[in-house]
């Protein structure tokens, strides 16, 4: 039988029960929480503009040396080094924060090279098995100099090894990609800026530490996004720049456009910051069904890799297509707001900051990077020098050397006795014991001596620049210059202090009566006004307009520092007005004076150069080009066309179809171009000269107007094989300021080369002639001359410019009128 045995009664556990209040424990944890939260997960610091998840792939990336020179590796290989050795909080964390750092839509300047799809604005990447990476280029400045303590080091969250607390951050980071992050009770949100305009600020920081807000405001006028578009409206930025906070608008950049020869639309080609084309196709739609856009048609994405973005919005016959921008501001993102706030950890604790404070850290902090890295070289200099010292001496007296070594009983003994005999320190006597024989030769002697003096002048030069707080700052300044000439791109983002344009309070409103091709479609309001404005074509096809206040200000044919500032074309008009441009198609194109951008004056007259190219508003066909701009109201005078044949052609005032974009003014026939276009009155003279310099003019009134079918009548008569090279209308209240300019040349010369004569001689020289006549001879050829291969008469003083636009001094006029000219001094690629 089995016995019994009696319980034993368990022995007591001694227990520690502490009785917490809850409301305290709360808040402490919940300090704590937030605490972690701000400092290591959601606000950058102010001196590298990273998180930490941010700087650790950085930091991981560089440690496993994915340099840029170096092959790509799967994402989920540096997510998971990152994760298991610095950052154990996810790996989704960690691949969003490495997508981002790939994406050029969402930095200005991207720090990882990634290879596959990374996302879109308008969808998110493919999973870190599918994608690579690698370091990008300006990565490599932001890690460089980490192995010469020139920021500390901090263990990681397990104590087993040790990361960054901040990289060396030659970059301005923060400013130039921006950031954005959610922290318990505060957020940051800060606008990516240009890399060279930061790094002038910078620069001038360093040279003039005193410097006021409005000093550095000179070089960083505004953010620049990485999608580009417009900023409208400054003082928002500027109070952001003041106080750290503030708010201003981004709008997309779009343009009007002949779709086909009935419908305009509006073309955009680029997007504000951070949204994408299909959320705002989708809004055009859900504002089309509810009624909230007027005057849509269509919406169409032609975006691709090619092209870039494109999307076209067509605009409804009898819908202003300006108004309907207007409303596609107001209620698509088209237009968009940004809110800046410049949160960041400075030493530890979470700061608001304007653009001065965040420039005089970044600057510091790069001071502090170069000092320490210039200490940390010039000891390791010295403990070098330090030992090639110690080894020249033993090189010279070997033999002694090697006694000393063969009569010790040990190592120990060896480095005691080579201290005491040759005064070596115990690191010199070590490396000498440790000294290879091969090195012991009269050539290794030589290049000792070569190191030690290369180590001196190195010595000296460290020392300089610690013992200099000029020098040192000159060093960064230096370095700063590098990496913005390395890396630096042009402004993508355009700055405007107001919207301008035109503004709809009912566009197209339901009741309001259809109007025709004009500029009021329902209730519109434009602030622009309908003012005088000058429309300037230049010979390399690049139009413009002069604004209201700029409209009575002289020309300049050919500028002195502006390409394509040789006129062809200037017309009086208003800022509302349709002009029209005629080809050498014998076509006229309508273009709306609004669409032109309006140049301001350089050294007190317009210049061409912020033109826009005609093919951006209309199409042309090869070979086309821009000849003329004439007014299509119905008083303007007629309009007078030359062919290269010797036709020579009047239009009569207001045959302009209403209903058209373009249409011919005269029926060419095959082979026949026009190669020139005037608008002219009954009492100017219209001037022909042809290739074998022969120069006719002639009354206008005996040229009869004719309807736009017509093909025009025998302007002048040429000789076999010649053709016309110029054709225009001479003013006769201007007769005795024109001048005529030939240039002659062969006729086997290439374009550009120069070669060849030219002569300046005053219009009045040249005796009228019939229409229908040869004319009389303008210029003597010399030899190895054949032809004129170009020609211009117009109001004087005449000027020329080479092919890339710089101006070609002209003679001085010749009384001659069929003398030869003077041997031209470079290139003429147009005259005006």
């Amino acid at each position: 039988m089995a016995r019994k045995t009696a319980a034993v009664p368990a022995e007591p556990v001694d227990e520690k029960i502490v009785d917490i209040d809850v409301a305290s424990e709360m808040e402490t944890s919940f300090l704590e929480y937030a605490y972690s939260v701000i400092y290591a997960r959601a606000l950058p610091d102010a001196r590298d503009g990273l998180k930490p998840v941010q700087r650790r792939i950085l930091y991981m990336m560089a440690d496993m040396g994915l340099r840029p020179d170096r092959p790509h590796v799967k994402s989920s290989r540096v997510v998971g080094e990152v994760m298991g050795k610095l950052h154990p909080h996810g790996d989704a964390a960690i691949y969003d924060a490495l997508v981002r750092l790939a994406q050029d839509f969402s930095l200005r300047l991207p720090l990882v090279d990634g290879h596959g799809n990374f996302g879109s604005l308008d969808d998110g990447p493919a999973a870190p098995r599918y994608t690579e990476a690698r370091l990008a280029p300006p990565s490599t400045s932001m890690t460089a100099g980490l192995d010469e303590d020139v920021v500390d080091f901090v263990p990681n969250y397990d104590n087993k090894l040790t990361q960054p607390e901040v990289l060396p951050s030659a970059i301005p980071n923060l400013l130039v990609n921006g950031a954005s992050g959610i922290a318990v009770g505060m957020a940051t949100n800060m606008a990516p800026h240009n890399l060279i305009e930061v790094v002038a600020a910078g620069r001038h920081l360093l040279a003039h530490p005193e410097a006021t807000l409005e000093d550095v405001m000179r070089f960083v006028p505004g953010p620049d996004l990485p999608t580009g578009g417009k900023i409208v409206g400054l003082e928002g930025v500027r109070d952001a720049y003041r106080t750290g906070r503030g708010t201003f608008r981004t709008r997309a950049t779009a343009r009007i456009e002949n779709l086909t020869p009935r419908r305009r639309g509006i073309v955009i080609t680029e997007l504000p910051y951070l949204v994408g084309p299909e959320k705002v196709v989708e809004k055009i739609a859900d504002g089309v069904k509810t009624k909230k856009i007027q005057g849509v048609a269509n919406v169409q994405d032609l975006t691709d890799r090619a092209h870039g973005l494109r999307l076209v919005v067509e605009v409804k016959t009898g819908f202003d297509p300006d108004a309907v921008l207007e409303q596609l501001y107001r209620v698509t993102p088209l237009e968009d707001s940004f809110g800046i706030n410049n949160v960041a950890l400075v030493d530890g604790q979470p700061r608001t900051l304007g653009l001065l404070e965040l420039l005089r850290v970044w600057v510091d902090h790069r001071i502090d990077v170069v000092r320490r890295r210039s200490a940390f070289r010039l000891a390791r200099r010295k403990e070098r020098l330090h030992l090639v010292e110690g080894l020249l001496l033993a090189i010279v007296d070997i033999d002694e050397v090697i006694q000393v070594i063969r009569a010790s009983d040990d190592a120990g003994a060896a480095r005691e006795r080579l201290m005491s005999v040759f005064d070596l320190s115990e690191a010199q006597a070590t490396y000498i014991l440790d000294l290879q024989l091969r090195r012991l030769t009269k050539f290794s002697r030589i290049e000792l001596e070569k190191e030690q003096s290369e180590f001196e002048r190195e010595i000296a030069s460290l020392e300089e620049i610690l013992g200099s707080d000029e020098v040192l700052r000159g060093i960064v300044s230096a370095e700063m210059a590098d990496v913005a000439a390395t890396y630096g791109t042009p402004r993508r983002t355009v700055l405007l202090d107001s919207a301008g344009g035109a503004t709809t309070s009912a566009a197209g409103a339901p009741g309001a009566a259809p109007a025709g091709r004009g500029r009021n479609v329902g209730t519109i309001s434009l602030q622009i006004a309908d003012s005088p404005t000058r429309v300037l074509l230049s010979s390399t096809g690049l139009l413009a307009r002069t604004s209201g206040d700029d409209a009575a200000a002289p020309v300049v044919r050919a500028g002195r520092r502006h390409a394509h500032d040789a006129l062809r074309g200037d017309l009086a008009t208003t800022s509302r007005a349709d002009i029209g441009l005629v080809t050498s198609a014998g076509r006229v194109l309508r273009v709306s004076v609004l669409e032109l951008p309006a140049i301001p004056l350089t050294d007190g007259a317009p210049s061409l150069s912020g033109g826009i190219p005609l093919a951006e508003l209309a199409e042309l066909k090869a070979g086309e080009e821009a000849l003329a701009v004439v007014s299509l109201a119905d008083d303007a005078p007629t309009l007078a066309v030359g062919t290269a044949s010797g036709v020579v052609k009047r239009v009569a005032a207001g045959d302009v179809p209403s209903n058209k974009d373009e249409w011919d003014v005269i029926a060419l026939k095959d082979g026949d171009t026009v190669v020139g276009a005037a608008p002219v009155d009954e009492d100017d003279e219209l001037v022909f000269v042809s290739s074998d310099a022969s120069l006719l003019h002639f009354e206008a009134s005996a040229v009869r107007p004719q309807g736009r079918a017509a093909g025009g009548m025998a302007g002048i008569k040429l000789a076999a094989g010649q053709s016309v090279v110029f054709f225009g209308a001479a003013r006769a209240a201007l007769r005795p300021e024109l001048a005529v300019v030939t240039i002659a040349g062969s006729a086997s010369q290439l374009p550009g080369v120069g070669g060849g004569s030219v002569k300046v001689t005053p219009y009045e020289l040249y005796p009228g002639k019939g229409r229908a006549t040869g004319g009389v001879r303008s210029h003597r050829f010399l030899k190895g001359e054949d032809r004129l291969v170009l020609a211009w008469v117009g109001e004087g003083p005449a000027r020329a410019v080479g092919g890339a636009g710089q101006p070609v001094e002209l003679p001085a006029p010749d009384h001659r009128r069929d003398g030869s000219g003077t041997p031209l001094p470079g290139p003429i690629a147009a005259l005006g």
